[in-house]
């Protein structure tokens, strides 16, 4: 550029530049007409060069720009990563808080005891009486002898059904009941509650139910049929609840079996009753009695609570066991009814304790295998398929958490490869827990080739969302769908085939990838039949005519060797040459996606390929006037059909097991008349 050219340039290009002022300086110094021509002769050509750098800068910061977009994608997948780090850490950090705040009060208590020795019995029977007097309608409830306060607080209750608060009670826990009553809301004198109700220790249970906000700090009591729920004023009062009405219950128990075991036994006295016509009966009634006094089954609801606390769930499941073999002979009395109910309530909790063992919402981590103690558990509770579908959905949840947080590469092969990896190899472990799990359960099987087909989808979406959306070229998708074609060949092992299924999802993508590519090379090709001369190649170098030479040979031309001439010609064009390396590369890709769904997709692809290249030769030789380019032609399109073609048709053929057809028409259907090198030639 001329340095005119470049004062103009600085002078257009200058923050401070005003259009209005310039034009109108531009017209005073003007001597006429022709100045202003030559002014805006260079305004044009300067306008004409900045377009032709934008160009070259655009095209220079193509690839850039798609380095940044796949960037910016992995960006976004590290700040989901991030983002899900820091949540951990934050219920880490709490859960942290929390055990710490729960130590130091649990210090502070035992303190508390160290400091101020417990009552005595006389002391809390002391303290019940003057508490009771508080109460209207319980006068009658120190008769029991022996009967003395342990705990004592306000409550909140709950409705069962809607969760609404429905009053403020004051809980009174004896030894032996406990005494719900309620705030009276017009004192009379010393009197502050009304009796509500009065349960025995052994007729209830205690639950505690899960936080889940607004409702915190709650437990449950369960009298059968009927319940209770009842809300703590915070979570330590709660567990104070909880552990003290335990230790009194399990202390009741004890305290019964001594006495039982300090009475001496007592013959049974039997009347004489020889004249009695029900005798027998009495006698039969007498047999069926079942002994339950054993301690093992006395203790037993305790032990599973116990168990069910402490997670030990095979100890609680061996207890169950352990009782079904006791009573499947024994008579269903009344006793064992009340035995059956209590431990129904227990047999709840733990399927509920495992269910949540299995939920998505627990940690994925550990594979397959951390899900293997839940579910051996609740198939001993014959919940079979309960644990086929629990387990299914935790495993589903875990391949689709390890899909998402598989970091996106750059690279699309390489992340086809870390995804095929991962999605495979957690089937396979899945597959395999699947089998030992339930291996005495054949019906749930069919549910884990639903679910595998499922997971499969799952897998698809990611795989064609990487691949096939992001418009990666056809020689990149094909070496995709072989990687993913080899994994799922790994499923056979376990007699697992699903290479129909992942031929099935990938069909669509797979057909609109050709059609594309397709029309690709015809727009190609027939942008260099625009540009045909009909020469022949000079390849200027031995080296360049080596290299086309091994080019041809890995396209499966062999007898590319009589088509080369003297001092690195070739006696082809390079409409032909280009057309002929681009074809058969598109059917090497073709093959590697090949499927017997796609086999009419892929040959009619060729057909029209093929047909534009035989349309152009047709045309030039119509056209064609001097007699030697048209010897060239037809030289041309005798290395096109008795050459090129039937390489094409052999390799298609090798490459689907069955022959071309469609090809094997076109070539037929067209004939080759040469006579000599003035005559024409028609492609019929």
């Amino acid at each position: 550029m001329t340095d005119t050219g470049n004062r103009l340039r600085k002078q257009l290009e200058s923050t401070n530049f005003d259009p209005k002022q310039y034009v109108k300086q531009l017209s005073q110094q003007s001597d006429g007409d022709r100045d202003l021509q030559e002014h805006r002769q260079k305004i044009q050509t300067l306008a004409d060069e900045t377009a032709q750098n934008l160009k070259k800068n655009v095209y220079k910061n193509y690839r850039q720009f798609i380095e940044t977009a796949k960037e910016i994608s992995y960006l976004e997948s590290e700040m989901y990563q991030l983002s899900h780090i820091l949540t951990e850490q934050k219920s880490i950090m709490e859960t942290i808080t929390q055990a710490l705040l729960s130590t130091d009060k649990d210090e502070a208590a035992k303190e508390m005891q160290a400091a101020f020795p417990k009552e005595t019995e006389e002391v809390k029977q002391r303290t019940l009486t003057t508490l009771l007097e508080k109460v209207e309608g319980c006068k009658n409830i120190m008769e029991t002898p022996g009967r003395y306060l342990v705990y004592n607080g306000d409550l909140f209750e709950y409705d069962v059904d809607n969760m609404s608060q429905i009053q403020k009670v004051h809980a009174f826990l004896m030894n032996d009941c406990l005494l719900i009553a309620t705030w009276l809301p017009n004192r009379r004198g010393a009197v502050r509650y009304k009796y509500n109700a009065l349960y025995d220790l052994d007729s209830f249970a205690i639950v505690n139910v899960k936080d889940n906000a607004p409702m915190k700090d709650m437990f449950k009591i369960l009298m059968f049929p009927d319940s209770r729920i009842f809300q703590a004023e915070n979570s330590k009062i709660k567990k104070e609840w909880l552990e003290i009405l335990d230790e009194t219950k399990k202390n009741k128990v004890v305290k019964e079996r001594h006495k039982k075991e300090e009475e001496p036994p007592h013959s049974p006295v039997r009347q004489d009753m020889s004249n009695n016509p029900f005798d027998e009966d009495e006698e039969v009634v007498c047999e069926e009695i079942v002994d339950l006094s054993m301690e093992w089954i006395q203790e037993l609801p305790e032990d599973l609570d116990v168990c069910i606390a402490q997670r030990d769930f095979e100890g609680a499941v061996d207890l169950l066991d352990k009782l079904n073999e006791f009573l499947k002979d024994q008579p269903l009395t009344q006793p064992v009814k009340g035995l059956k109910v209590k431990v129904e309530e227990r047999v709840r909790q733990l399927t509920e304790v495992l269910v949540f063992e299995l939920s998505p919402d627990r940690s994925l981590r550990g594979g397959p295998k951390a899900t293997r103690r839940a579910v051996s558990q609740l198939i001993r509770l014959g919940q079979s398929t309960k644990a086929c579908e629990l387990f299914l959905k935790n495993r589903a949840a875990a391949v689709q958490t390890a899909i998402r947080q598989l970091r996106i590469e750059g690279a699309t092969l390489l992340y086809i490869h870390k995804l095929c990896n991962i999605f495979f190899t957690s089937l396979l472990e899945t597959a395999k827990e699947f089998e030992m799990d339930f291996a005495g359960n054949t019906g749930c099987y069919s549910a884990f080739v639903v679910w595998s087909r499922s997971a499969m989808k799952m897998f698809v979406d990611a795989f064609s969302k990487q691949v096939f959306d992001s418009k990666e070229s056809l020689s990149t998708a094909a070496e995709c769908v072989k990687v993913a074609k080899e994994h799922c060949k790994q499923l056979s092992e376990i007699g697992l085939d699903l290479t129909f299924t992942l031929q099935s999802l990938l069909v669509k993508d797979i057909k609109a990838a050709l059609q594309s590519y397709k029309e690709i090379i015809i727009e190609a090709t027939k942008h260099r039949n625009s540009e045909e001369m009909w020469r022949k190649m000079n390849l200027m170098t031995p080296e360049a005519l080596g290299k086309l030479k091994e080019e041809m040979r890995n396209c499966g031309i062999s007898s590319f060797d009589q088509y080369t001439g003297e001092d690195c010609w070739v006696n082809l064009s390079y409409t032909i040459v280009a057309f002929t390396k681009q074809m058969m590369a598109f059917l090497e890709e073709g093959l590697k996606l090949y499927f017997p769904e796609l086999h009419m997709v892929l040959l009619e692809s060729l057909r029209e390929i093929i047909l534009v290249a035989v349309q152009h030769v047709d045309y030039s030789l119509r056209c064609e006037q001097d007699s030697e380019k048209k010897a060239f032609i037809c030289h041309n399109a005798s290395f096109l059909y008795e050459t090129c073609l039937p390489v094409m048709e052999k390799r298609f053929e090798e490459g689907v097991g069955k022959p071309a057809k469609q090809l094997q028409d076109l070539r037929n259907g067209s004939r080759l008349i040469r006579v000599n090198p003035e005559s024409t030639m028609s492609v019929v």
